[in-house]
């Protein structure tokens, strides 16, 4: 009985170390040559020299997108789809934007978003409302929604710098989904806190996630950059156009979160020029006549009687 059991363990030892009969079978994963994840590597000052780069020579964008909003999240238990709309947005520096938003097929306008840093006004003709207030101000409203401002896609199109003075840590962070640098902008003062993430995907250090801190640590606001495309020459009949230095690319996918406002809003660009001449003009939005004035952000808002 003994040499029956020994013959056994000598047969199973053998057929696990011959592999040529098929008795056990071993499995391994293969990637291409092209096809191996990749992880690039690149310094703080490297990384920062690009950000500014961008940052730097990226003076107005004239965009046409579609665009769609999801008010609520998971959290609130609400979530409210609404239908994609055409958008033309145009921005400049320092803090100008403008965003008008039409309905697919029929380009009645949806709504008209205007503001210059300092203050905001929202035309939605629908309900024959025209809102104004300061940027500072964030009304809380029960449609997450009626959060939406202007200002809140001017840090996703034109990058604040990071300036020499401002203390950056530098961090490596890899999950499942990828491997990443992460820049860390600190805010100075009576108390060090968090001012800004800037994330770069290291399989092309290209920034993927710029993430905005509020006093305390609040996030303000979560982006996410994808689908990088090259920037089209500018045109020869168009000397106003100014070559844009030093940025090559621009994201197509862009999606923006507001976590205290209760709302994403997702870009998807469709036509992109970079350091167009825009006319001031342009940046302009006045009161619709018969619409009804509110001024957001007044202890009782006031309406125009």
């Amino acid at each position: 009985m003994q040499r029956v059991k020994t013959w056994l363990v000598l047969a199973t030892l053998a057929a696990l170390s011959c592999g040529c009969h098929g008795s056990v079978v071993t499995k391994s994963t293969r990637y291409e040559p092209n096809a191996r994840p990749v992880a690039k590597d690149a310094t703080k000052e490297e990384l920062l020299d690009q950000y500014n780069q961008f940052a730097r020579n990226v003076k107005t964008v004239n965009a046409t997108v579609e665009l769609k909003p999801t008010a609520g999240s998971k959290y609130s238990g609400v979530i409210d789809e609404y239908h994609e709309v055409k958008a033309f947005l145009l921005a400049a520096r320092a803090a100008e934007i403008r965003v008008i938003g039409q309905a697919p097929v029929v380009g009645t306008t949806v709504f008209d978003m205007a503001s210059d840093g300092e203050t905001f006004s929202v035309s939605i003709p629908s309900k024959h409302k025209f809102l104004v207030g300061p940027v500072a101000v964030e009304r809380t409203s029960a449609k997450p929604i009626e959060n939406l401002r202007p200002q809140h896609l001017l840090d996703a199109l034109l990058w604040p710098e990071v300036r020499k003075e401002e203390a950056v840590l530098f961090e490596e962070f890899n999950d499942e989904s990828g491997r990443y640098y992460v820049l860390t902008v600190l805010r100075g003062g009576y108390q060090t806190e968090i001012l800004r993430k800037i994330w770069f995907d290291r399989a092309d250090l290209q920034v993927v996630r710029l993430q905005t801190f509020g006093p305390k640590g609040i996030l303000l606001s979560d982006v996410r950059l994808s689908d990088w495309q090259p920037l089209a020459a500018p045109a020869a009949s168009s000397p106003s156009a100014m070559a844009p230095d030093g940025v090559n690319s621009f994201a197509r996918a862009i999606q923006i979160t507001r976590p205290h406002d209760d709302y994403t809003l997702s870009l998807q660009v469709a036509k992109i020029a970079v350091n167009d001449d825009i006319p001031a003009e342009r940046f302009k939005l006045e009161q619709p006549a018969g619409s009804e004035l509110v001024h957001v952000g007044d202890a009782v808002e006031k309406k125009q009687p």
